[in-house]
């Protein structure tokens, strides 16, 4: 039995199916390449040393858990409320339902700010002119949104150039760094003890957030073509492929660069590339950065906007965010005010802390689709899809991520949590006073 087709809001078109498998995978691939291994590969070398090509393999066992649920709810239920839809159908409870949508939203919108000033500072470091980088980060978000409203498919030849980049920016890393292969024994750590269960783990909770990104393929998934085969093909084969490059990447970096200085490096693979091609100008790295974070900014845009279309059209925000342009077939209502919303965080400074809180409710959400996969697997009648995993695969994945939680709430920077809890009493609020009252559609 298959999920009926979405219906779209009244009197409004739908959105475009346009995404075939290399497109989806490409979306996929790049929110996570451009989310974690610039930064993570030198902390988790300062974690596991030589043997930090480990700590991404462990990582993935564990990332791909929940990457399997999410690939196996795409197929099963292509909607561009994504895991709102998912937990209203399997727990009928709008409440739940409003808070994983928005603490979904959160994160994207927190991340595309973010990308925003980053993106105005690499631009400041190469063309280095008189201007405030607020003001150049506004320019760039203009130019983000314009493409977001412009269409998906522009949308994802946006996103297929910045991956390409980001690919090759990783492949010449490697290339680069292949004749030093050999010259390090991969399995030495800076613990005494060597490699060990706990020290594995813990690197493993490290890297983990190195394949954050998987998850913003479920709220496109109502515009691919053939869902039941493109969502499960572009999210599984993205993770593997991520992994590859993220393992070759670290089995590079420790062979050019000892680990401890590697540790040290505020840009570790910049200083990889400088050991081993002292000849490649340092401008480029900034470039292909530049591309790296452009890229998360875009598929973030999208994810929020789709989020905020599908929650719209099941009742759960404002019915004027489910319209959808007719001409550009993009939901336009829902684009033009996130990016006020966005013009906010930008002009609010530094909201790194506000990310790292929105990463918690991230691993909460995971921990609930997880759980909404289980039930649905369970309930007599629902559609199955392409891709249908073990009923271990979720709840593994869901225990994986409440662990993962623990851990972050228990070592990392208190304010983080707290400022998460803020953010969910707020989302609490807000529901209160819009209560939405239109029972989310269940078909």
């Amino acid at each position: 039995m298959a999920e009926p087709e979405p219906r779209a809001a009244a009197g409004q078109p739908e959105l475009h199916r346009s995404i075939g498998p290399f497109q989806l995978f490409a979306y996929t691939l790049g929110g996570m390449l451009g989310a974690g291994i610039y930064g993570l590969v030198g902390r988790a070398a300062g974690e596991l040393g030589n043997a930090v090509w480990l700590g991404f393999g462990v990582a993935m066992v564990a990332a791909l858990l929940t990457g399997l649920s999410y690939a196996s709810l795409g197929s099963r239920y292509p909607r561009a409320g994504g895991a709102a839809y998912i937990t209203q159908r399997a727990f009928g409870m709008r409440l739940l339902s409003w808070v994983v949508g928005l603490a979904v939203m959160a994160s994207g919108l927190t991340s595309v700010a973010t990308q925003s000033r980053v993106v105005a500072l690499n631009l400041l470091a190469l063309f280095p002119v008189e201007a405030p980088p607020v003001l150049v980060a506004l320019g760039f978000l203009l130019v983000v949104a314009g493409v977001v409203l412009r269409g998906i498919r522009e949308s994802m030849v946006f996103n297929i150039v910045c991956t390409a980049v980001e690919f090759c920016g990783l492949a010449f890393v490697i290339l680069v760094g292949i004749p030093y292969w050999g010259a390090v024994d991969l399995l030495v750590t800076p613990s005494p003890e060597g490699i060990t269960a706990s020290l594995l783990l813990s690197g493993a909770i490290l890297t983990f957030f190195s394949f954050l990104g998987f998850e913003d393929s479920l709220n496109v998934a109502e515009e691919c073509k053939e869902a039941r085969r493109t969502v499960p093909i572009g999210i599984v084969g993205a993770m593997l492929a991520a992994t590859l490059l993220y393992m070759a990447v670290a089995i590079t970096a420790v062979s050019v660069v000892p680990f401890a200085e590697l540790a040290q490096a505020p840009s570790p693979l910049a200083a990889v590339t400088a050991a081993a091609a002292p000849w490649f100008p340092s401008w480029g790295y900034v470039a292909i950065t530049l591309f790296a974070v452009a890229n998360t900014a875009l598929l973030n845009y999208v994810t929020a906007s789709r989020l905020a279309y599908g929650m719209a059209r099941d009742g759960l925000l404002p019915e004027v965010l489910a319209r959808v342009h007719p001409g550009r077939r993009t939901p336009h209502v829902s684009i033009a005010v996130l990016f006020v919303i966005l013009v906010a965080l930008v002009l609010a400074g530094d909201i790194g802390q506000l990310a790292s809180a929105t990463v918690l409710l991230l691993l909460t959400v995971f921990t609930v689709v997880n759980a909404a996969l289980l039930v649905l697997q369970r309930r007599p009648g629902e559609p199955h899809g392409g891709f249908e995993v073990p009923s271990f695969v979720p709840a593994t994945g869901a225990v994986v991520c409440l662990v993962l939680l623990g851990n972050r709430v228990a070592t990392g920077d208190w304010r983080a949590p707290m400022l998460a809890g803020v953010i969910l009493v707020a989302i609490l609020l807000l529901y209160a006073v819009l209560r939405p009252r239109r029972r989310a559609q269940q078909a």
